[in-house]
């Protein structure tokens, strides 16, 4: 079973506190950057409980990939990865939360898309690479997805899941009677109920689910078909600039470090490396004076790796092979070793 829940996130002691930059501000309204200031604190939009991704443990502790997310960029920004107020957000209030100002930064599992894009948000580097696929019971005796014509499909209501499913069965001029439930645990429920013959959203988060589950996951069968391009990518409010930069060069942070192989282990000896792209990452040496762009002091990644890890380190333990997901690196690996996880320099 899935849970609900709203949390503040508890995790390693904090380093010193970003000694920065003044913020940007507009006219009289105040930027992001110092509004989380003079809160002490970052509100971050996740799922209501997307194991890997976003969820409450057992003690109430939030974990995940779009968790870890989060709590990065409080690392650059207030000196603490545990300084995140998590809230938990459906597919549905995920935007208006946002547009608000509800929340400061969304990292829930949302695919970068043009019409999201031009609607008054803007969306940092993906840091999962996706598609949409099916989940069904092994006994329905289904191999592929050409076979579920006619079948009652559950889905998330609000989404691109139910957008790209339309989508599908009209250019294969197949039948299909949709299911669409808004609430995720309600929707995850009636799958496993069986209520529908198939349950479709990103693949990753289908693994996901099954692995939350008491039944036996040998019941349940991905299937290996891939319907769309899932670009799962932290969002932010058109209009700030500064802040957009801090989130979007959070995420470059995570992918150079690890790139770079610095990890929480050895980031300290790091900071007497005579390595260049090392020194501009740590901000020391030829890295001096880099943060002052984004508002924060040179300290801002060694934050981020000391409080979180690298980027590898994040995909690991929480959907990779150290996580009960145990998804491979695909797409998600670095640019060098097959995959998109691609940084721009930092320099």
């Amino acid at each position: 079973m899935l849970i609900l829940g709203l949390a503040l996130a508890t995790g390693s002691p904090a380093s010193r506190a970003a000694s920065a930059a003044a913020p940007t501000t507009t006219g009289t309204t105040t930027g992001t950057l110092e509004q989380v200031r003079q809160r002490g604190t970052l509100r971050c939009g996740v799922n209501t409980g997307l194991p890997g991704f976003g969820a409450p443990d057992s003690q109430g502790e939030w974990t995940g990939l779009d968790v870890d997310i989060c709590r990065a960029v409080a690392a650059a920004v207030l000196g603490d990865a545990r300084k995140v107020q998590f809230i938990p957000l459906s597919g549905r209030q995920r935007f208006s939360s946002l547009l608000s100002g509800e929340i400061d930064l969304l990292s829930r599992n949302t695919t970068w898309t043009l019409s999201r894009d031009t609607e008054g948000m803007e969306f940092a580097p993906p840091v999962y690479y996706d598609g949409q696929a099916f989940m069904i019971r092994r006994s329905l005796g289904a191999r592929g997805v050409r076979e579920l014509n006619g079948a009652t499909i559950c889905v998330q209501q609000g989404t691109t899941t139910e957008l790209n499913l339309a989508d599908y069965f009209q250019s294969t001029g197949m039948s299909y009677k949709p299911l669409a439930i808004e609430d995720l645990r309600e929707l995850v429920d009636a799958f496993f109920q069986g209520r529908c013959d198939a349950y479709t959203t990103d693949a990753s988060a289908l693994a996901a689910t099954r692995a939350a589950q008491t039944v036996s996951a040998d019941d349940y069968l991905i299937l290996p078909e891939l319907i769309s391009k899932e670009p799962l990518a932290p969002a932010v409010r058109k209009g700030d600039g500064q802040w957009f930069d801090i989130v979007k060069w959070t995420v470059f942070a995570l992918i150079e470090a690890e790139e770079r192989g610095v990890t929480k282990a050895n980031v300290r000896d790091n900071l007497a490396s005579s390595a260049p792209g090392v020194q501009r990452l740590l901000g020391v040496g030829a890295g001096v004076g880099l943060g002052k762009a984004l508002g924060l002091d040179d300290q801002w990644a060694v934050r981020i790796i000391t409080q979180v890890g690298n980027y590898g380190e994040v995909f690991e333990r929480n959907v990779g092979r150290n996580s009960v997901l145990r998804l491979e690196r695909g797409l998600n690996a670095l640019w060098n070793r097959g995959g998109l996880m691609y940084a721009m320099p930092i320099r």
